[in-house]
């Protein structure tokens, strides 16, 4: 329970519908859908759509998504893939006879075909209401007439000027008057307006074919991409089946490859061999057991895991408990074991919605450009800012996720879901790049293991074990830091807070919704 002498967020509780994200404008953009009658799935969407516009650094029609669906709370959860991928003509032999050994990450080789669109149409036929005419206005008012920047994304967007002013047309689009927007400025983006009208009024096509699709690809050639009009025109969202894996008597959800989601499941059947609450939250013990388990998954995502018909292991072989026993068994709290650093080719930003309607039908939706302002690439006439998620491939042949014509990179974003005997207990999801596998088994931990509610478990200090490096925000006590150096971790701070996250807890016996939002955000649940 919150202690009401420290500044901190109440959980926010309801009977009919909820919503948390990382802005309170895109709540309430998915509170109106739902007032109106809307899924959840309708509500996700009109917010990610609007926080496409408002938040830029994060996600947008530029980006891809995952989506993870359960109808009434208790029927069969289906998992949407809508990530890109790269353009038909891309191959190793390409880049390795250009001498380009990695991808880089402000060039139009970063730019995956963006899937969003397709995504939301996907959803939106399977389980929607309402169409773009309707969920798309939010963001079409937005762009059009303009937004106030919230304080967290003047943050970043301070923070990624070099990179801004060094873009494709991104001072034209993303720097008004040549300098980053602060906190309470009004940003107005009429040619993105113009794109979304149009998305409203003709649908998906309108985005992957015809003049829309035509100034993408002129833009992407023009700086040396190898992406064709066909290959927007064929791309499309595929529909799969989750995977998952048992902690503490629940059932823990995620997208399959190439969506990361197996490198929190595997974090969890570690951390299932060890009592956690032998030790305090916020301690030595805990935060080096858990970045352990970290580097364990991480190394074994970095050598396995991409599109699965490229994966040598399936995702079955990875969750047998006695996978990684060789390592898992020397885990000790006396130091760190002798592990090879990871280090992942990025480590992007990303927004995350989740909704419960007054159905129970479950939406936890993500959605992202990879690094903050993706390739900082801006299509010439239409406004849309490209992901650079292909920067995430690899170029060595051989490799699980080497780059290749018409595949799919292995990605960052994971969208959560946690139920108990079939139903939908949790929505969750935790923002961050490379923090997310952390980052949800950090929220899981805190509350089947420690007691949380939803909004104590986002706000509990956290820590990342990245490159060799254990990033640890400065509400970490000193006293934990010194210790886990003693063990043998490299610390450091991070620059900025770790991850974003929003979460929605389902009790069916009181029926009774309770919802979370990061305070490293902007944003906030709302119910009603």
């Amino acid at each position: 329970m919150r202690n009401f002498h420290f500044p901190g967020r109440s959980t926010v509780h309801a009977t009919n519908a909820m919503v948390a994200t990382s802005h309170p404008q895109a709540s309430l953009a998915a509170i109106e859908v739902l007032r109106e009658g809307g899924t959840a799935v309708d509500a996700a969407v009109a917010g990610s759509a609007l926080l496409g516009v408002i938040e830029p650094q994060s996600t947008g029609i530029g980006g891809d998504c995952f989506a993870l669906i359960q109808p009434r709370g208790e029927g069969k959860i289906v998992a949407y893939n809508g990530s890109g991928r790269a353009p038909k003509a891309a191959n190793a032999d390409w880049y390795l006879e250009r001498k380009i050994n990695s991808v880089p990450l402000t060039s139009a080789h970063a730019v995956s075909i963006p899937g969003v669109i397709d995504a939301f149409a996907t959803v939106l036929r399977d389980h929607g209401k309402f169409g773009f005419d309707r969920l798309l206005q939010p963001a079409i008012k937005a762009a059009e007439e303009g937004y106030v920047v919230a304080p967290r994304i003047a943050f970043d967007w301070k923070n990624q000027f070099e990179k801004l002013k060094n873009g494709t047309n991104t001072v034209r689009y993303l720097l008004p008057g040549g300098q980053p927007p602060v906190a309470g400025d009004v940003i107005r983006q009429a040619e993105l307006g113009k794109t979304l009208r149009a998305i409203a009024r003709d649908g998906r096509d309108a985005f992957y074919k015809g003049e829309i699709a035509e100034d993408m690809v002129e833009t992407l050639r023009g700086i040396g991409g190898l992406h064709t009009l066909d290959d927007f025109a064929v791309h499309t969202t595929e529909v799969t089946t989750p995977i998952g894996t048992m902690y503490k008597g629940y059932d823990v959800w995620q997208c399959p490859p190439n969506g990361p989601g197996v490198t929190a499941l595997l974090m969890l059947n570690i951390l299932s061999r060890f009592d956690l609450t032998k030790y305090a939250p916020v301690s030595v013990e805990r935060f080096h057991l858990e970045a352990e388990a970290a580097r364990i998954a991480y190394m074994n995502r970095e050598m396995h895991v991409a599109s699965p018909e490229h994966m040598k292991i399936n995702v079955a072989e990875m969750l047998e408990k006695g996978f990684a026993d060789e390592y898992i068994s020397k885990i000790g709290l006396d130091g760190m074991l002798d592990l090879p650093n990871v280090a992942p080719p990025m480590n992007p930003s990303t927004i995350y919605i989740t909704v419960v309607d007054k159905d129970r039908n479950v939406c936890s939706f993500i959605n992202s450009v990879a690094h903050s302002f993706g390739s900082a690439i801006v299509s010439n006439k239409t406004g849309v800012l490209f992901q650079n998620r292909a920067g995430g491939f690899r170029i060595q042949p051989g490799h699980p996720n080497c780059i290749e014509g018409g595949k799919r990179p292995l990605h960052t974003i994971m969208p959560g879901l946690l139920t108990k005997g079939g139903r939908s207990t949790m929505s969750f999801a935790v923002m961050g790049g490379q923090y997310q596998p952390t980052g949800q088994t950090h929220l899981l931990t805190n509350i089947l293991d420690y007691g949380c509610d939803v909004q104590e478990a986002i706000d509990m200090p956290r820590g990342l074990h990245y490159e060799g490096q254990y990033q640890l925000e400065d509400s970490v006590p000193a006293a934990v830091v010194e210790g886990l150096k003693k063990l043998g971790h490299k610390t450091t701070s991070v620059v900025g807070p770790l991850g974003g996250a929003q979460a929605i807890w389902i009790d069916w016996d009181k029926g009774t919704l309770t919802g979370g939002s990061d305070p490293r955000k902007d944003g906030c649940a709302l119910g009603y």
